[in-house]
């Protein structure tokens, strides 16, 4: 054996990326395609998040939206003062508590959420790509978990809701 081969041998292998780092990758790949799709129509990746946890979720408050789109409340309320303007979101009272401001969807918002629907689905569809259906359903279940995880540190999976 060569001394170039011998010392080839010793090198040490280097180490998998860990799955924080693979997880933040695949994150700002994401946003990068999400930006690419929303800007012809005037969205950031942030907005268009907001707007779907709206969708998902409708009369939250405005801190409540920020947590669950992982902004601050500072960025959220530029946000969504730049949604009302564009009559994508509505404030309105909250019926069940009526001190409390709460925002929801407007159709117009609706109607652009429907628009990027078939983009926001070929995105997810270029990322499952080279997965089994499978494959793409553990990937689904393992991403709740983690999210569940660091909802309830410390909890055992049946204490976890």
């Amino acid at each position: 054996m060569t001394d170039t081969a011998a010392a080839t041998d010793r090198q040490p292998t280097a180490a998998p990326p860990t799955l924080l780092y693979l997880m933040k990758q695949v994150e700002l790949a994401v946003r990068a395609e999400l930006d690419e799709l929303a800007r012809p129509v005037g969205l950031t990746a942030l907005q268009y998040t907001a707007l779907t946890v709206l969708e998902r979720h409708p009369d939250l408050t405005a801190a409540h939206l920020a947590r669950l789109s992982f902004v601050t409340a500072q960025s959220m309320a530029d946000m969504v003062t730049a949604l009302l303007g564009r009559s994508l979101i509505e404030r309105h009272r909250d019926p069940a508590d009526r001190r409390r401001l709460v925002i929801a969807l407007t159709p117009a918002g609706q109607r652009l959420l429907d628009d990027l629907r078939p983009g926001a689905a070929a995105l997810e569809q270029q990322m499952l790509s080279l997965m089994t259906d499978a494959d793409a359903d553990t990937l689904r279940l393992a991403l709740e978990q983690c999210r569940q995880a660091l909802r309830h540190p410390g909890a055992s999976p049946e204490d976890r809701p």
